[in-house]
């Protein structure tokens, strides 16, 4: 069954279209990520989608039966709505079901006529099986589970909307629309405002619900986890892949390497054959010329794959500092109460180290009283020798919004750096042309992140501090920032709630834990690994033991992790013999290879469809052959 489908669905602002015949379709079941650079008209398709904008071609059809609802982003809300009355609107369909339901008993009650009352009856009857499939006698339960999921208490219930952060009404938003479960939901940036532990929640909720969804977000990880296909829009179009992000990732690297080598050896075929015709046309080979340049006429052009268009960021080389650069001692902060206590802690030189936990924990007073930006209640902080910081605010404070780009990077204490070098520095960002003249004040979310990005590489510093600096950026440029902190030679000091980006920055982590700030020496994923086998640990002892261990965090829904001893893995895979599965592994590298082959052939590029035979066949043996390597290193370890 088909729940939505676009069918070439056109639409333009300006000059040029910011969508153009986009076509694809949603079953039941299918949870895509819709990913692309910002700008790219993703939001605009999911409103197109909703019904919110109509396009100004193609057509949107949506099945009868099927509601489909957009994650609302901002609304005005009255006096009188509180959180609980704004979540409990979502399952305002199941209330009427509800109201229904009771009528019915009173009509009953009051009825006489036999007939009357039977049909009253199978319709009571209906009702009831209909509310319980739908878990409707347990509204009061799913209500508390969403609400608390998303991080409030129920203290927060009787609140007025008007009183919460922007943030925190974004989230009673999302609560509303997870209690609704429309057929399709539509999130455009779901996991904006909420941390890690919150985001862990709404991943498995997801995985949990019946609900075909698309998910527009900037969360790597949460991508990875929740989807099971891949939309990406990028120059108007959009290209569909099989799995998650990082299948997505994948694929397309391997999709484009291999229309690249086949565009080329298709050039080169076209260069060597219209050489043979401009030789031959007149001479006594003019029939073999002139037969050339039909089949020639009627080749079917490879394009060049289209490449997203990212900027390799870079920070200078640095200044050596000493062998420490952060020294802490005994340290107490805290505002109405300490957000920590008696934390002490030595940052070596050259460390990449991320720290993490839930909102409101102190991660951003914890940096302001490194740097000296505020003071400690107890405790000391020491910077090493010939320590230089620069700090990124998430809130982008540290660049003047009235200045352009140019100006407001300039060091305060370097006047005379000439705007072309300044120029150069913000080229690294991205920030290039005429948006280096314009105010940041009026820049987008993701310009004014790159600006503030450069202006920290300007100051040349051997000591970076950022907090939350992945905010407003895509997924190409988070991707262009980790490789350029990965080969900075200096040290840094960073808060993120991008598991990703903690995965692939950081050597060791410092967690807010609920009675305790932790060091780990390690990314992300190991954190978790260790952390789980401390509940394991945990749960295999006494209950007498496990009372008295309070100070272990209780992490719920940690995933599984490739850590875990063989003994107590559960096979993802049935049982094969090894030789087997390694034969079937050498049949599908012997086709592969064939189908490169046939690829670069230029014969097989006059026949449009036994060209995407060959490619549908190339793709799903890449698939097949990933699998059964998994496969096999599964047989090799439990068999």
């Amino acid at each position: 069954m088909i729940l939505l489908a676009a069918h070439e669905v056109t639409r333009q602002f300006d000059t040029e279209p910011i969508l153009r015949e986009i076509t694809f379709e949603v079953r039941p079941g299918e949870r895509i990520g819709l990913v692309g650079p910002n700008g790219t008209g993703k939001t605009t398709l999911l409103r197109i989608l909703a019904g919110l904008d109509e396009p100004d071609a193609g057509t949107v059809e949506r099945h009868p039966n099927s509601e489909i609802v957009l994650l609302e982003q901002k609304t005005e809300f009255t006096d009188d709505q509180t959180l609980h009355s704004v979540a409990k609107a979502g399952l305002a369909s199941l209330y009427q079901l509800q109201h229904e339901m009771l009528e019915l008993t009173q009509q009953l009650a009051k009825s006489t006529d036999t007939e009357v009352q039977s049909r009253l009856h199978r319709r009571y009857d209906q009702l009831h099986d209909k509310l319980d499939r739908l878990d409707a006698f347990h509204i009061d339960h799913r209500i508390d589970e969403v609400l608390q999921g998303l991080g409030f208490q129920k203290e927060d219930y009787p609140r007025p909307m008007s009183t919460f952060s922007g943030g925190q009404q974004n989230r009673c938003l999302l609560a509303k629309l997870l209690l609704q479960a429309p057929e399709v939901m539509l999130l455009d940036e779901p996991t904006n405002h909420l941390d890690i532990e919150t985001t862990e929640w709404l991943e498995g909720y997801l995985n949990r619900t019946q609900q075909a969804m698309i998910i527009v977000s900037h969360d790597r990880y949460f991508l990875d986890r929740v989807t099971n296909r891949t939309l990406e829009l990028y120059a108007s179009r959009i290209e569909d892949y099989k799995g998650n992000f990082s299948a997505y990732w994948r694929q397309r690297e391997e999709r484009n390497a291999l229309l690249r080598k086949t565009y080329e050896k298709q050039q080169d075929f076209i260069e060597k054959t219209e050489e043979f015709i401009r030789r031959n046309f007149y001479g006594q080979k003019s029939a073999q010329a002139h037969d050339r340049e039909k089949k020639l006429a009627r080749l079917e052009q490879v394009d060049l794959p289209r490449d997203i268009v990212t900027f390799p960021m870079s920070f200078p080389p640095t200044v050596r500092s000493g062998d420490w650069t952060i020294d802490v001692e005994h340290l107490t902060q805290g505002y109405d109460r300490p957000l920590m206590e008696d934390f002490s802690l030595m940052v070596e030189r050259g460390a990449r180290l991320g720290i993490l936990g839930p909102n409101g924990c102190g991660k951003t007073t914890l940096l302001k009283t490194l740097i000296g930006e505020l003071t400690p209640q107890s405790g000391k902080v020491r910077l090493g020798t010939n320590v230089k910081i620069a700090y990124f605010d998430q809130q982008l404070m540290s660049v003047d919004s009235d200045a352009n780009a140019i100006e407001a990077i300039r060091p305060p204490d370097q006047p005379e750096i000439m705007p072309a070098h300044l120029r150069d520095i913000l080229a690294r960002f991205g920030i290039r042309g005429e948006l280096a003249l314009q105010a940041v004040g009026y820049m987008s979310g993701g310009e004014r992140c790159k600006v503030a990005l450069a202006k920290v590489a300007a100051l040349k510093a051997n000591l970076l501090v950022l907090d939350e600096p992945t905010n407003h950026l895509d997924l190409w440029a988070r991707d262009a920032l980790e490789q350029a902190l990965q080969s900075f030679d200096g040290t840094l000091l960073f808060v993120s709630h991008d598991r990703y980006f903690l995965d692939r920055v950081a050597q060791h982590v410092l967690v807010f834990e609920p009675d305790r700030l932790r060091y780990f020496e390690g990314n992300y994923s190991g954190y978790l690994a260790f952390v789980q086998n401390q509940q394991r640990e945990i749960s295999a002892v006494s209950p007498e033991l496990r009372r008295e261990n309070r100070t272990t965090p209780n992490k719920p829904d940690l995933h599984d992790n490739e850590s875990a001893s063989a003994s107590k893995r559960k096979r993802k895979y049935p049982y094969r013999k090894v030789h087997d599965i390694e034969d079937d592994i050498a049949r599908h590298e012997s086709l592969i290879a064939q189908c490169e082959d046939d690829l670069a052939n230029p014969e097989y590029h006059r026949d449009g469809q036994r060209l995407r035979e060959i490619t549908s066949t190339y793709e799903q043996a890449k698939e097949e052959l990933a699998q059964l390597y998994e496969h096999w290193e599964e047989a090799m370890e439990l068999n």
